[in-house]
């Protein structure tokens, strides 16, 4: 493939900055049409049994409260394609936290009251919240999320780990962690002579639009979903979530909009987290560190509703050479909310566990953890044996190292002090896939020599509109200032989510597609453009497959220094380096933004983020940000991405890999190696919470 030679990777503010800030871009739940209703969600308060009994006369007696929905009077819908949306549909509480009505008012207060004067009775069925690495319940899936197979072996990695005269077998534990974008879940829909109109906090308004259409039994062209400006996703928004169905179910029932937005304390029960792992890995080399045997076990947890599995061992079926693997998935299905896709899936978990055994074992042959993953990088995907259209890890773990003076760096264990401080350093890889999806796009040139983009991209964040717009001027040859980015809503060409680092590869290429046609009719137009302009419309079915001769991944290397006080147990980042390697950089403020802002939440899940569920109750300890701690400024103060040139011709035609992601996936285990480093202390399980540390510091 021929790269388009225009993009410069300018560091274009983007386009929707100045609204940001000054509060005039909309969100969902800023919407009211004329007439708006507000809708507030009764959870459920059993871990799982039945409705016998709601009763709603209390709720009905507030001011302001029109109508209460439950299962016995709330519109019927077809099957979803998702079971998590058949909400109100019969009495069944399959976990805490499953929707059992909804109350609708005038005002968003009345509607507060309303729900907490609901009343619902149950009966109660025996649950089971709790993962153990020998629940009796585990099977073996046939895949786990992404397609990817449940189990892979290549060669005999028993025989291969026995005869290992260096051997590393270790167990590592997450706990469920949460999305939380800054932007609750909402939606606000309105019904108009049979059409349905639904602003939604989604990660792609095609998408719902069409679970919708299934839903409530439409064609989707009696659809709009439109979802212009999100406030965070990280996963929880990938797939369509209840309140789009709810808004439209209480908007359908009283004939007027409805607009309802997940209170906080509810989203982690409703809108997915990334499930509890137990990890299991083994590796075994020889005396210089050649790994021969990789095993990676995984054993996690899914929902009653449907089976979703993290794909956690995946990434060590294409991380480092050996000739002997195997990689597992297990699962239990448990009384719990569903889990789902959540900042780097798979990725983010298996790699620091991969990445805190790869550690371990620099640390038993005496050798630098960088001298470690470099001398076993594959020169092709040892799962599949396609040659890497790139593979620049070797480069970022050099340029990291350098740039992080990690040649300094004295490798004892518990070394370095400054007064009751604890220093130590620590290193991690970083992998990420490259994905992408077919798509569609319009490219509009106006008599008056501007331009005009459509594409149903979603901006979450991320600056979208920024770097499309950049595309199409380079493929026009023009400035980007000339080109206006039309996003977000289902009613434009039909694009994939914001999902999976996918979006500008996937968008990216149909709009690169459309405008390069334009740009071949306009120069063969004679004389000046009709007064309706010229208009191009392309996909790209047919150039994205789902198969590829050549194994494409990102790359990355994180280097952390931290400083664990010896008296509290308390662990800081002081630095936080990461150097990627992501093909072509389109926009180099808003790629180094989202890079960081991976690492930042790769912060949170080494020390802060952590979950868990109620034995007795069933319910998530951690439901609001009270209680689920992330990263604030002040604890990231000193955090750098860098980036290395790919010139990878073997993607799309920008030469871009996803970057959205990636920031997150090595940063937790290089957090936890200098937590290593620094104490001689090796921990297993994250956060490295002040109580988890002390005991080793005693």
């Amino acid at each position: 493939m021929t790269l388009a030679p225009q993009f410069s990777g300018a560091p274009d503010v983007r386009r929707e900055a100045r609204d940001k800030v000054t509060g005039t871009a909309r969100y969902a739940a800023e919407h009211t049409p004329p007439g708006c209703l507000y809708a507030w969600p009764v959870p459920a308060a059993v871990a799982a049994g039945r409705v016998t009994a709601v009763r709603t006369t209390d709720a009905l007696a507030v001011h302001g409260v029109l109508t209460v929905l439950t299962h016995d009077n709330a519109p019927r819908l077809a099957e979803a394609d998702d079971p998590i949306l058949a909400v109100l549909q019969d009495d069944r509480v399959p976990h805490h936290g499953w929707p059992v009505a909804l109350v609708v008012a005038d005002t968003a207060e009345a509607a507060r009251e309303g729900a907490g004067n609901v009343f619902v009775e149950y009966e109660r069925d025996p649950h089971d919240v709790t993962l153990t690495e020998d629940h009796p319940g585990l099977y073996t899936p046939e895949q786990a999320n992404g397609g990817h197979p449940a189990v892979r072996e290549r060669g005999d990695f028993a025989r291969a780990f026995a005869a290992a005269p260096v051997q590393i077998d270790a167990t590592y534990r997450l706990g469920p962690l949460h999305n939380h974008p800054m932007e609750p879940h909402a939606a606000t829909a309105r019904w108009t002579d049979g059409h349905l109109t639904v602003h939604d906090s989604s990660q792609g308004s095609t998408a719902v639009r069409d679970s919708l259409a299934r839903a409530f039994a439409l064609d989707p062209a009696h659809i709009t979903v439109v979802s212009e400006h999100v406030g965070g996703g990280f996963g929880s928004k990938g797939t369509t979530r209840p309140q789009a169905v709810l808004a439209a179910m209480a908007a359908r029932r009283t004939g007027r909009p409805v607009k309802m937005v997940f209170p906080r304390g509810q989203l982690a029960e409703v809108v997915g987290h990334r499930a509890p792992t137990v990890q299991r890995v083994r590796l075994g080399s020889d005396l210089d560190g050649a790994l021969a045997a990789v095993s990676h076990e995984v054993v996690t947890h899914t929902s009653t509703v449907k089976e979703f599995v993290e794909q956690a061992a995946v990434p060590a079926r294409v991380m480092y050479g050996s000739a002997h693997s195997s990689t597992v998935h297990r699962v239990a299905a448990l009384d719990v909310p569903s889990p789902s896709w959540m900042r780097a899936p798979g990725e983010a978990p298996g790699m620091y566990a991969l990445e805190s055994a790869m550690d371990e074992l620099a640390s038993a042959l005496s050798l630098d953890p960088v001298e470690l993953r470099l001398r076993n990088d594959p020169a092709t995907e040892p799962d599949s044996g396609r040659p890497f259209s790139s593979r620049g890890l070797a480069a970022c773990l050099r340029e990291g190292a350098r740039r992080f003076g990690w040649a300094g760096r004295d490798p004892r264990p518990a070394a370095r002090q400054e007064g009751r401080l604890l220093l130590g350093t620590g290193v991690a890889s970083a992998t990420y896939p490259v994905l992408v999806s077919p798509c569609r796009a319009t490219a509009h040139a106006a008599a008056d020599g501007s331009y005009r983009i459509e594409v149903n991209a979603t901006d979450i964040g991320t600056g979208a509109r920024t770097v499309l717009a950049r595309i199409a001027a380079a493929a026009l040859d023009t400035a980007a200032e000339r080109v206006d980015a039309v996003i977000g809503s289902s009613d434009l060409p039909a694009a994939p989510i914001a999902g999976g680092s996918s979006g500008t590869a996937s968008w990216g290429w149909a709009v690169h597609k459309a405008a390069t046609e334009l740009a071949r009719r306009v120069a063969a137009h004679r004389g000046p453009l009709p007064a309706e302009g010229l208009t191009v419309t392309a996909d790209t079915e047919e150039e994205s497959p789902g198969d590829s001769p050549y194994a494409r991944h990102a790359f990355g290397a994180h280097f952390a220094e931290t400083a664990v006080d010896a008296v509290t147990g308390e662990v800081r980042v002081r630095r936080l380096l990461g150097v990627y390697a992501a093909g072509r950089i389109l926009n180099a403020r808003t790629a180094r933004s989202q890079f960081t802002g991976g690492m930042v939440m790769g912060i949170g899940m080494a020390l802060t983020e952590g979950s868990a569920l109620d034995r007795v109750f069933g319910d998530f300890t951690a439901k609001d940000l009270a209680a689920y701690h992330v990263p604030a400024c002040a604890d990231v103060p000193d955090i750098q991405a860098h980036w290395i040139d790919e010139d990878d011709r073997h993607l799309n035609p920008m030469g871009s890999k996803g970057i959205g992601e990636i920031g997150i996936v090595g940063t937790a285990a290089a957090i936890g190696n200098a937590v290593r480093h620094a104490t001689g202390a090796r921990l297993r399980e994250l956060p490295l919470t002040p109580d988890r540390i002390l005991p080793y510091l005693l």
